[in-house]
């Protein structure tokens, strides 16, 4: 079985694959003061709760963004699994044709998700992550990563509000009623969720102008089921998208 990890600014979300099939996932929160064997203890108890024993795990595959924590989950593996884990980056096998000008600046669960998309939906394409931050890519026609952009989460804003104005305080994000809050509680969700949702909107109206009216969006992250309840904006959810991608690229990369 191969042990995927995508190690994010806020969840590590992990999942496990028997063969092309998922059998499991979890989310953990991200702790960059976490030790490997802290880390390693936890992911053996989630394990053991689908039926998965250490020794089924045979092979694993990392895409992390916070580098401190990279050294951590590899060192996991080879302590917990007895394997050398792929670290999806620079000289791994894609097989996408990165346009940004610094490939090496698009993260590793940009790359996943982009190679998931293609896999799956026939492109041109638009994904758009919603996780710490907000993150939307396009691909071209032609199968190419083109770039993207970003903003702040969700969490990060509301957040950053509640922290940054005095008489504010932090919400329960869920949708409100109507768009025009009659308290600060309601007024709140509705400028984080609906204004996300025009941001969302918005965005994706520019990316298509220029990659094509047709393109498929694709929403995922940990924020994109609650979203989906407030635009049409997404062709489909993929909330294992990441971990699809890492799969691939895994795949790709033991064939070479």
């Amino acid at each position: 079985m191969l042990l995927a990890l995508d190690i994010g600014n806020t969840n590590v979300k992990l999942g496990v694959f028997e063969g092309e099939r998922l059998r499991a996932t979890w989310r953990i929160a991200t702790d960059p003061a976490k030790l490997a064997d802290e880390y390693g203890v936890v992911i053996i108890e989630l394990l053991a709760v689908e039926g998965v024993a250490r020794s089924d795990i045979d092979s694993a595959v990392v895409g992390s963004v916070v580098p401190t924590l990279t050294p951590v989950f590899e060192a996991l593996c080879r302590r917990f699994f007895s394997v050398t884990a792929l670290r999806v980056g620079a000289g791994v096998k894609t097989g996408l044709r990165v346009l940004y000008e610094d490939p090496r600046e698009v993260g590793p669960d940009r790359i996943a998700g982009a190679v998931a998309a293609l896999r799956l939906h026939a492109p041109p394409l638009i994904v758009v992550h919603t996780g710490t931050a907000t993150v939307i890519e396009a691909i071209s026609r032609d199968g190419e990563y083109l770039g993207g952009a970003i903003a702040p989460g969700i969490g990060v804003g509301a957040e950053a509000l509640a922290q940054r104005a005095a008489m504010l305080r932090s919400v329960d994000l869920r949708p409100p009623k109507r768009a025009i809050g009659t308290n600060t509680t309601a007024a709140m969700q509705s400028g984080i969720l609906f204004g996300y949702v025009e941001l969302i909107e918005g965005m994706i109206r520019r990316f298509k102008a220029e990659v094509g009216d047709d393109a498929f969006v694709i929403g995922t992250g940990g924020w994109a089921q609650l979203l989906s309840g407030l635009t049409r904006a997404f062709d489909c959810l993929d909330e294992n998208l990441t971990l699809t991608g890492l799969r691939l690229i895994y795949e790709m990369n033991e064939e070479a």
